[in-house]
């Protein structure tokens, strides 16, 4: 598999404070990995400097020539005094056919709220339409940071339903931030659990009985996690193709388990 993404003992300080620590990350074609970790611990941060927004003090970030990322932020204000619609939000600064655009209105089922004001729409609809035009370009990669903190859980429940149906029928490859453990454990293939550092990583079943997961979210939330992985996921995907860290990390976390 072809790597998209590779990070190589990357380190960010702001202010004397360390934001991240030798941080070894790759992601590569297909890959769905999702970032995990308390608040605080440089899940953000990671994410800028894997997208080249945010260079760091120490390490370095390359990616594949041409690569194509789709990037779909937290939130959206939108501004009330400004009626934009949907639809004109999706082709502002855009230069998409109308094929590809309907294929995506399509895909991500906005058309029913097309012609409304951004500032209307509910915080589902409003991740839809930000999600539509992150696959606008058609992307390599799909970059979300916390896509579904403000909706309620039937809204995440349908937004990452959504999602997993796009990577599933785009073969592309996602990297998420989320702090919805007991949803992203149904529906990623590869967990990356940071503090500052990477504390573990690998497949969902496995990061779970990890004693640093434990350590950092509590026995209970690790073993409701476990529950819901056996029930929920160990027949859903292949993890065959999954090399989504580099070997200096794979060594750390194999130490960590002796």
């Amino acid at each position: 598999m072809s790597v998209l993404i590779s990070a190589s003992h990357v380190s960010v300080v702001r202010d004397s404070q360390e934001i991240l620590k030798d941080i070894s990350l790759e992601v590569s074609e297909e890959d769905f990995i999702t970032i995990i970790g308390p608040n605080g611990a440089g899940k953000s941060m990671l994410l800028k400097c894997l997208m080249g927004f945010y260079a760091p003090d120490e390490g370095h970030v390359t990616s594949r020539k041409g690569l194509k990322i789709g990037y779909v932020p937290q939130r959206l204000q939108a501004e009330p005094t400004i009626p934009i619609t949907s639809r004109r939000f999706l082709t502002l600064r855009r230069k998409s056919s109308a094929e590809t655009l309907e294929k995506v209105i399509s895909e991500t089922e906005v058309s029913s709220f097309l012609d409304k004001p951004l500032s209307v729409l509910s915080g589902g609809q409003l991740q839809r339409v930000l999600l539509a035009r992150a696959l606008l370009n058609e992307p390599d990669l799909l970059v979300l940071d916390e896509p579904a903190q403000n909706l309620d859980i039937t809204g995440q429940l349908a937004f990452y339903k959504l999602l997993d149906r796009i990577y599933q029928e785009r073969g592309l490859s996602v990297l998420m931030v989320s702090h919805d453990l007991h949803l992203v454990m149904s529906s990623t293939k590869n967990v990356v659990c940071l503090s500052r550092e990477i504390c573990c990583h690998g497949e969902p079943r496995h990061v779970t009985k990890d004693p640093e997961f434990i350590s950092l979210f509590g026995p209970d939330m690790a073993q409701l996690m476990a529950s819901y992985q056996h029930r929920h996921h160990d027949h859903d995907h292949d993890h065959s193709h999954v090399h989504s860290l580099t070997d200096k990390t794979e060594e750390s976390s194999a130490s960590h388990h002796a």
